[in-house]
């Protein structure tokens, strides 16, 4: 499940299979049952996970259609991507479609500094 890393910023640590579709679902179930002015931006961590298939790239594509939907939208960003799957975003063009930085305190201050502006957007 999702942590509350601050106040409107969820940080999940996400692993391999089997844990990884759970947990996308889990993300996608709790913000789904949140009020779109209520949601928060969502840091996804990615180091411990070596593995993507295409069921779980379409959860990671509604979890941001989720989010870019919110009054205001919100940003969704992977963190710290091993080779193998930042190679599975590049072949299928998704790295132009996700926001993606090399750790997740650097994920994390993204969030936060784009989210003071007001804009919630990168």
């Amino acid at each position: 499940m999702p942590t509350e890393w601050s106040e409107g910023i969820f940080l999940c640590d996400l692993a391999d299979e089997p844990e990884l579709s759970e947990e996308l679902s889990a993300v996608f179930g709790q913000l789904k049952k949140t009020p779109p002015d209520k949601l928060p931006h969502v840091v996804l961590n990615f180091g411990g996970v070596s593995y993507m298939n295409s069921s779980q790239i379409a959860a990671l594509l509604r979890l941001r259609k989720l989010l870019a939907e919110a009054a205001p939208p919100k940003q969704l960003v992977l963190a710290a991507l091993q080779d193998e799957v930042w190679s599975v975003l590049l072949l299928t063009g998704l790295d132009k479609v996700f926001q993606v930085s090399p750790d997740t305190m650097t994920a994390l201050a993204r969030v936060q500094l784009d989210g003071a502006d007001g804009t919630g957007s990168a």
